[in-house]
């Protein structure tokens, strides 16, 4: 079986920002990557966020989308989960040694190998605010 992917999209609690970490190729990303042997999507998603930020925030119920694409060129497809957190923003975080970690606003751009995952982002996020009675 191909390996299973999973990310986490940090949001702060205006839902304006995301947290992305800078990948050395992918360019800015939310933390993320493979699942282990033996851990859920789940898991392996909150063990990557602790690893590239140092956050460990309950991740929201529901997972927030599905993709399936190849994460470096030559790599086989792989299907990847994404879920979602709310944070403070004034929580600190620790970045892994190379990859740096920012917020960013939502109503800007980012350099990224994926460029629909800003949409995707932005689309959850106002679903979010809507869930969350913020208009």
């Amino acid at each position: 079986m191909e390996p299973l992917g999973a990310e986490v999209w940090v949001f702060d609690t205006t839902l304006a920002q995301v947290l992305l970490v800078k990948h050395r190729w992918r360019g800015w990303v939310p933390p993320g990557g493979k699942v282990e042997a033996g851990e859920t999507p789940r898991e392996g998603a909150s063990r990557e966020l602790l690893e590239e930020t140092g956050l460990q925030p309950e991740l929201l119920p529901d997972p927030a989308a599905v993709a399936v694409r190849s994460y470096h060129p030559g790599y086989p497809v792989t299907l990847g989960l994404s879920y979602a957190t709310v944070v403070d923003a004034a929580t600190p975080f620790v970045a892994e040694d190379g990859q740096p970690v920012a917020w960013t606003r939502l109503d800007e751009g980012w350099e990224s190998c994926f460029p629909d995952d800003l949409l995707r982002i932005r689309q959850h996020a106002a679903w979010l605010a809507g869930r969350m009675g913020r208009h």
